[in-house]
């Protein structure tokens, strides 16, 4: 286990002893999973990706130095592949399977270097966009958010004194652990790290990882970040995102390929992995419309992550899905990862409990929940929503709508045009807070 003081190297912090990014896999499994099927299935597409702020009422370009953000993101460029990774990666066994990935994918991920990327300044914000080939820009999605969110948390602790910094990490320690003596109450729970790309800090990170390692033992099941993963002899966990049905429908000719969309991906990635990386998001383009469309196959896979309806919502309309295709509910999997807390994980898993197996991603609330920590309030501190998703793919516009209208992303036009497509049933607007 790494024991970390990390008030004094927070006080003492030198740029080379802690760089945001500290290797390529310092980043969420999902990525290097669908990396091999972009690489193996979509070598050509090209896709761009930007970063968005949810919170236009942080002004990001204000709180964050352009110069300090170019040497990170510079830094990560500058970031290969080691001996060490490419060997665990290549011996290591992932969700039951071993040498999930290529040897040939591994030799051509040990020599990718990230793309350029693009920087200015508009309103308070940063504009930030990475232009290239889909499999060259996927893996700048995580990197980018977290050098952006530490980068944020550094600035705010920048005028703290050592005892105050002292103070602020004990506190965040001894409310992160009372969140652990809560979940200890729930036998059979399932619960993993997502925390990466909205954390306060990598060290952070860790510190909150080990933490679940020690205080629930077998029910942490892991992590999504592949190199905390390996560092701490964790399993590393993630399947797909919303990238793939959104890049798959921008590159759509016809409304016959649009509607196919969705399931072509799930097609593409059974053919790759199957087993029980099987896990379906539905609601790139709504839940409800996913449903509505899917063909019987869907049903056989292994669970559902729903993702941007409230939990609870989302796992009943998922599991009367189940039902209604005939297949038992008890022997599926729900997999809830939106914005969780523990209040929010208790209330689903009693909620669900004996009716649906059941496991948890938690992110942002785990690994950057430092509301009330600081001796004096450092608005800085709080989480804001940011993302980085895809802008267009082979110069077409990419979409995503959500069941949550908040978090819908892309062009006006092309969202609207989306949701007459697809439609809007089901669709209930709630506040993005992380």
């Amino acid at each position: 286990m790494t024991k970390t003081d990390i008030a004094s190297r927070v006080y003492n912090h030198t740029w080379k002893l802690d760089p945001i990014i500290r290797s390529l896999i310092d980043t969420d499994f999902y990525k290097l999973l669908m990396l091999q099927m972009i690489w193996k299935l979509y070598p050509k597409v090209n896709a761009s990706f930007e970063l968005i702020n949810r919170t236009r009422s942080v002004r990001l370009a204000d709180e964050i130095d352009e110069g300090a953000l170019r040497e990170q993101l510079d830094h990560v460029r500058s970031l290969r592949l080691s001996k060490k990774e490419m060997i665990w990666l290549a011996g290591n066994t992932f969700y039951g399977r071993a040498q999930i990935f290529e040897p040939e994918f591994l030799t051509w991920l040990s020599t990718l270097q990230l793309p350029e990327y693009e920087l200015t300044k508009q309103d308070g914000q940063y504009n930030l966009v990475f232009h290239g080939t889909w499999m060259e820009t996927t893996l700048w999605e995580i990197p980018a958010l977290a050098i952006i969110n530490e980068l944020r948390s550094r600035a705010a602790m920048r005028s703290l004194g050592f005892f105050t910094l002292d103070v602020l990490y004990a506190r965040a320690k001894a409310k992160m652990w009372e969140k652990v003596e809560r979940l200890k109450d729930l036998p059979g729970l399932r619960i993993s790290d997502f925390g990466t790309r909205r954390r306060h800090s990598f060290l952070w990170q860790r510190w909150c990882v080990e933490a679940l390692k020690e205080g629930i033992g077998p029910a942490f099941t892991g992590t999504s970040n592949v190199l905390l993963a390996m560092d701490s002899d964790l399993e590393a966990v993630g399947t797909n995102a919303h990238e793939l049905p959104m890049v798959a429908a921008a590159l759509a000719r016809t409304d016959a390929e649009l509607a196919a969309a969705p399931y072509k991906v799930l097609q593409d990635w059974n053919r790759l992995y199957g087993g029980n990386l099987l896990i379906v998001l539905p609601d790139a383009f709504g839940t409800t419309a996913f449903l509505r469309d899917a063909p019987d196959w869907v049903a056989d896979w292994t669970g559902f992550r729903p993702d941007s309806a409230p939990p609870i919502e989302g796992g009943e309309k998922i599991i009367a899905w189940w039902k209604k295709m005939g297949r038992d509910p008890r022997q599926k999997l729900l997999i809830f990862s939106d914005g969780l807390d523990v209040d929010a994980i208790i209330d689903t898993y009693r909620h669900f409990e004996g009716r649906v197996r059941m496991s948890f991603g938690w992110g942002t609330n785990l690994t950057n929940d430092f509301a009330g920590c600081a001796p004096q309030e450092i608005a800085g501190l709080n989480p804001i929503s940011i993302v980085c998703k895809v802008k267009d793919a082979n110069g077409r516009p990419a979409v995503k709508l959500s069941d949550n209208p908040n978090k819908a992303t892309g062009d006006p036009a092309e969202v609207q045009r989306y949701l007459d497509f697809f439609g809007t049933k089901d669709r209930v607007a709630q506040a993005v807070l992380v």
